[in-house]
């Protein structure tokens, strides 16, 4: 029993935490950055003031995690972020094809709880952010409503993953909120504030239900009446729920920050209005048997304020793709901008503009300006608006969160701030554990001098060269403009021999097109076309290039729609090789073609974009020379995906090849503590983290089972049933040998094996 008699005033209990970083915020930037700072052995306090993690990715919002794959609807090729955040999306599809938000939750819950190094608190909300300096923060106050405790928080860094960014505001730092004009960073794509407004608002979602009988529904006072008058009504589709309900949408001429739970509550209006609409107007008869089973009861918020580092992201930066010395991160999402009225503008649910490939993000953006000790993660980072516009998605958040954890733990080891860190001279450091861990920074050319495997003699039971796609038996009618990406070698005159079929006497175009730059993969120039003369039936064409390349790069043969012609698919895989279509995807923009207005700075072009797994196989046909892109010395690259140089970063087995091995020999004994290897996780895919559903729970092109032998052939490694991009062996004793082995098992008849990394290190 506990008795107390009368207190004139009582404090709460409290606890006091010294830790290295102080993450504030649990979304998925605060959860990246939490974990690969304590993956560094920094000690971490993750402070969040939700039940869960992840954020808007929560089932508290239920927004799937997207970012420069744009639901796979641009031509950013292969750009899904790698790191940290690609092994929580593999994991998910692992456990969670079906896109279930609770079980994202646990997937996330289970990445921090795993780490030792990690503190989390759960419901706690920082409230005070106390100083040691002008431009140093000592310590954060914190309360949970759960437990009734106030938490002192001290580091020597801070990052604020907080979204509105309650650390950096109470610290002092710089920041903005709303659009800057035109032209403070010559920005054409800066809205007009009175007529579109200044913020992005908020969205609430619900899911419904299928009870399989019929269900009454009366909505509550407090909803509006003229759902039918809602601009966006046209929108709904019967079935659609979650985030597919993103256009309702509300508060961007509000404070999105001191009115959040105003904006909130006319969300709830507008949701239950709109049910009442759907469920009473008499106009949507199917949702008889339909009720509500879940209403958000925290909106999903896209904008507040932003904060000023030492560099501003801003519009030319992702259209020009223009690359700084610091760069640590990319994104790729459009540039997308909401108005600020919502569900009931009358202008379009969004405006995006895409780039013609992805764009990297200084490291000068994840730090304050201002306060010495702050790095800054998530939405908050330094961007102007239209920036804003694209770097606020959630992948691209969580791929700067890793970005933060590595840098702490750089500070942490050299007794530097951040500013100290981004010198020219010191920012390779960062860049590079960060690629070891497949970061995947764009057009960054490194060397790891550490790997082992670099000062080895290396060899490999087989080595593709590509000379066939194989036939499946399947056909696809040229219903729409579809092409075969491939990678080709520089001084080399290619034919291309296809089987086509035509249902009557016609002409098939084909058209050979490449990028302008080897920054992108759109294909904007036209390099050669061939018209061919097809009887009726079955017949071999033929392809050959005018004249051979002046460097490597990827190509697009093109085959031109006509419905009167199909062409043969090939299931099997292969790195750097997929088939693209010229086609719609309203999701995001994509109406196979971008034809900007003429005064915004967006370049107009064509989208080329995969079909989704199941589909999207590749188109067979026969390719001489043979493609010779899949070498051994890819391994060491540091890059783990294909780039738009024209490289594939890959050494690919023989198809053939059924039990592939490759060997490492050292002129004398290596003393080898961990050992890294990455594969194949189809960077293409989007790997959306909740509500569309996917097919397969492991990417077909990974590599499922493998075994690593020393110098005397003892097996002193096995891993089956892999599902992962990046395996990392730590040796619990450090394993002496001159001989490094590792035999792989071909995942499967259509696909050979494919490794992009191998590393060992003392």
């Amino acid at each position: 029993m506990i008795k107390s008699e009368f207190n004139r005033v009582r404090a709460n209990k409290l606890v006091t935490l010294n830790t290295d970083l102080v993450v504030i915020g649990g979304g998925l930037a605060g959860v990246c950055a939490a974990v690969t700072a304590a993956r560094e052995n920094l000690k971490v306090v993750l402070v969040q003031d939700r039940p869960v993690l992840g954020g808007n990715a929560s089932s508290e919002v239920r927004l799937w995690a997207l970012g420069a794959t744009s639901h796979m609807g641009n031509n950013n090729r292969w750009s899904r972020e790698g790191g940290l955040i690609n092994e929580i999306l593999l994991d998910n599809l692992n456990r969670n094809k079906e896109g279930n938000p609770l079980l994202f939750d646990t997937v996330l819950l289970e990445k921090v709880y795993e780490e030792d190094n990690i503190t989390l608190l759960l419901n706690t909300a920082v409230y005070e952010t106390q100083k040691s300096s002008d431009k140093t923060i000592k310590s954060v106050m914190a309360f949970c409503s759960q437990n009734s405790t106030t938490y002192r928080l001290e580091a020597p860094y801070f990052c604020d993953a907080s979204g509105d960014g309650i650390v950096a505001f109470q610290s002092g730092a710089s920041f903005r909120m709303g659009a800057e004009p035109s032209d403070e960073f010559d920005e054409g794509f800066a809205p007009n504030i009175e007529d579109y407004g200044n913020l992005l608002g908020h969205s609430l979602y619900f899911y419904t239900k299928d009870v399989g009988k019929p269900v009454s529904y009366k909505a509550p006072s407090f909803a509006i009446d003229n759902a039918a008058d809602l601009p966006r009504i046209k929108n709904y589709q019967l079935g659609d729920h979650g985030c597919k309900l993103w256009w309702v949408e509300y508060g961007g001429r509000l404070d999105t920050i001191h009115q959040s739970e105003d904006i909130k509550f006319e969300l709830w209006k507008v949701v239950y209005g709109i049910w009442d609409y759907i469920k009473n107007s008499g106009k949507y008869p199917e949702a008889e048997s339909l009720t509500l089973e879940w209403v958000g009861t925290i909106p999903g918020k896209r904008e507040s304020r932003r904060f000023e580092g030492d560099f501003m992201l801003s519009q030319k930066d992702i259209v020009e793709q223009r690359d700084y010395y610091d760069r640590v991160a990319f994104g790729g999402w459009a540039m997308d901008l909401h108005p600020a009225d919502g569900v009931y503008s009358k202008h379009n649910s969004c405006t995006q503009w895409h780039g013609k490939g992805v764009y990297s993000i200084p490291f000068r953006c994840y730090y304050s300006k201002d306060i010495e000790n702050l790095f800054l993660a998530g939405r908050i980072i330094s961007a102007s608006h239209v920036a804003f516009g694209s770097s606020r998605v959630m992948l691209t958040c969580a791929h700067g969160g890793q970005v933060v954890g590595k840098a702490a733990a750089l500070c942490i080891k050299n007794h530097w701030q951040p500013r100290k860190l981004a010198r020219e001279e010191n920012i390779q450091q960062l860049q590079l554990t960060l690629n070891r861990d497949g970061q995947g920074i764009p057009r960054l050319a490194l060397t790891d001098d550490k790997n082992l495997i670099a000062k080895a003699k290396i060899t490999a039971s087989s080595e593709l060269k590509l000379s066939t796609l194989s036939a499946s038996g399947a056909w696809k009618t040229l219903d729409t403009n579809t092409a075969q990406l491939l990678p080709l070698i520089a001084d080399q005159t290619y034919s291309v021999t296809i089987m086509v079929k035509a249902s009557k006497a016609t002409t098939l175009s084909l058209i050979l097109k490449r990028s302008s730059s080897k920054k992108h993969f759109t294909p904007d120039v036209d390099l050669q076309s061939n018209d061919f003369k097809l009887e009726k039936g079955t017949q071999d064409i033929t392809f050959t290039l005018n004249k051979p390349f002046d460097e490597d790069c990827y190509v697009y043969l093109c085959f031109m729609k006509n419905e009167a012609v199909q062409i043969p698919l090939s299931d099997e895989l292969y790195p750097g090789v997929m088939s693209v279509q010229q086609k719609v995807n309203k999701a995001v923009s994509n109406f196979g073609r971008q034809d900007p207005p003429d005064n915004v700075g967006i370049d107009a072009f064509d989208f080329w974009t995969p079909e989704r797994k199941p589909g999207g196989e590749n188109i067979a046909m026969q390719i001489m020379p043979p493609i010779q892109k899949f070498s051994l010395k890819n391994i060491i690259n540091l890059e783990e995906r294909p780039t738009s140089n024209g490289d594939v970063n890959a050494w690919t087995a023989s198809i053939e090849d059924k039990q592939p091995k490759v060997m490492c020999r050292w002129e004398a004994p290596k003393k080898i503590k961990t050992l890294r290897l990455s594969f194949d996780a189809d960077f293409d895919n989007a790997l959306e983290s909740v509500l569309m559903q996917h097919p397969n729970a492991v990417t077909p092109f990974v590599v499922n089972h493998y075994e690593v032998f020393d110098g005397d052939n003892n097996a002193i490694y096995k891993k089956e049933n892999n599902h992962q991009a990046v395996n990392i062996i730590n040796f619990e004793e450090p394993l002496v040998t001159d001989t490094l082995t590792v035999v792989f098992s071909k995942p499967d008849d259509q696909t050979p094996v494919i490794l992009y990394g191998l590393a060992a290190y003392a």
